[in-house]
């Protein structure tokens, strides 16, 4: 099966596309599409547990935790619906567009990063949600369930953006009846009394980074769901609807987990414990089937745009149907870090803060970037440029430095400055105990700004080669 130049959005059809210019003839679809496209991926359990982080390990009450989540999703859903603005104008996916600030060489560092840690790490933590979730539904063996649900995400991804917009957009209308019963369930159940006395601004900053880590990291696959819309598609439409899309779906259910494992008080058996709460055995089960169906949705986009990084790279197959190729690499590498990790799911807000690590100086620079040059300019300048050393530069310094002297990934590195006195008179306490006795993580925060400064100035003392 081969894509036509019709304009007409089959769902049956494999994209041959990869990284090139969409033409005229093939650019179809409308703004309000992204909504869904950036709604069902959000709409599952991983979203759930990133707002339990704040109750459960961040020694946060229910309302700093919700605060937490809500600021760190407002934050990522600005530059998201921004971003996703440049996907008409260049028609070129967002890794690509990259090269503007980082030049052809500058850009291996974000697109292997996002190859890595979408194409591999977020596929492999949301194939297990999946799968735990149709275990409980089912009760066929782990391996069984993970191999359906690793088939269902490659299959799709592998067909490619037509298809993927389609599932998105059709997943979402049982998704959102599912979780809107489930919130309505949850939330007269919670505990919202509160201490005005306390507030651990360190929890704060290590919720509100995670939150952050998991709706930034949507961020570096933006226009590679815009660029086959009409280049007359309103810009503010299309910001609104995929910011929103994923701002709204985040922090509703990240709301919905703090109140709910507010109540729980333990991980030990997260999937189950949070069905548990609602009483009702058909409404458990259509959950379950949501986390799976969820799980799907936001793993095609995962693989899909992985793949996409791996060839922003610049690597050249010598395949017509390269993308592809690499949609079904990248997903039997996932798939085998699926089957690794299937054992070990406690470590989402590691990986979140990680995630946000390069995220956020990534997304600075590509923000500064675009202001700078006007962001209708950048499929073009993306096409013809050389060399940018201001990007890789104000990247690698922003985000080394952020990392060595703010980030909190206790037991491992704690850094110089993320440490408490408190802390410093307790190396000895085991991480049940911890609480979070530290002063937070700030590093997505100075890697930002770092990153941005850095950029400015850069960019005036060193000009790209085109």
């Amino acid at each position: 099966m081969t894509q036509t130049n019709s304009g007409t959005a089959s769902a049956t059809s494999i994209e041959t596309n990869d990284i090139a210019p969409i033409p005229a003839g093939e650019r179809h679809g409308k703004a309000w599409h992204l909504f869904t496209v950036w709604s069902s991926p959000n709409l599952e359990f991983a979203t759930v547990f990133v707002g339990a982080l704040g109750v459960l390990y961040f020694g946060l009450n229910i309302w700093q935790a919700i605060l937490a989540v809500v600021v760190g999703n407002a934050l990522a859903a600005v530059t998201h619906g921004y971003f996703s603005t440049f996907g008409p104008k260049g028609g070129l996916p967002q890794m690509v567009l990259g090269r503007t600030a980082f030049g052809k060489w500058g850009n291996l560092i974000p697109s292997g990063l996002s190859t890595l840690v979408a194409g591999i790490g977020w596929f492999a933590v949301n194939t297990v949600s999946g799968s735990l979730a149709l275990k409980s539904l089912t009760n066929m063996p782990i391996y069984l369930d993970l191999v359906i649900v690793i088939l269902a995400q490659i299959v799709i991804a592998l067909v490619g953006h037509n298809l993927i917009q389609v599932w998105e957009r059709y997943a979402f209308f049982f998704l959102l009846a599912v979780w809107l019963i489930v919130t309505v369930v949850v939330v007269p159940q919670g505990n919202y009394g509160v201490d005005f006395g306390s507030f651990n601004l360190g929890g704060f900053t290590l919720a509100a980074g995670a939150a952050y880590g998991y709706t930034a990291g949507w961020t570096p696959f933006a226009s590679d769901y815009t660029r086959y819309l009409p280049e007359s598609t309103n810009p503010r439409q299309l910001a609104l609807a995929a910011g929103l899309g994923n701002f709204l779906s985040t922090s509703v259910l990240m709301s919905v987990g703090a109140i709910a494992f507010a109540l729980i008080g333990n991980d030990k058996n997260v999937t189950g414990d949070f069905v548990g709460l609602f009483g009702n055995q058909f409404l458990a089960a259509a959950t379950l089937l949501a986390i799976v169906l969820g799980s799907v949705s936001a793993n095609v986009l995962n693989v899909y745009s992985g793949a996409m990084s791996f060839l922003a790279m610049g690597f050249k197959l010598g395949f017509k149907t390269r993308r592809a190729i690499m949609v079904a690499l990248a997903g039997v590498i996932g798939g085998i870090a699926a089957f690794l990790s299937v054992d070990n799911v406690k470590t989402l807000e590691g990986f979140l803060l990680v995630v946000s690590y390069w995220v956020a100086p990534w997304v600075a620079i590509i923000l500064v970037d675009a202001l700078q040059r006007g962001s209708a300019n950048l499929g073009k300048v993306a096409s013809s440029i050389g060399e940018n050393l201001a990007g890789p530069i104000s990247f690698v310094v922003a985000t080394v430095g952020s990392i060595w002297l703010f980030s909190n990934q206790y037991p491992t590195y704690v850094a110089p400055l993320a440490t408490s006195g408190e802390f410093a008179n307790n190396f000895f306490m085991t991480p049940d105990d911890f609480k979070v006795v530290v002063g937070g993580d700030a590093t997505a925060i100075v890697g930002f700004v770092a990153a941005a400064v850095l950029y400015f100035v850069l960019s005036k003392v060193l000009k790209s080669k085109k």
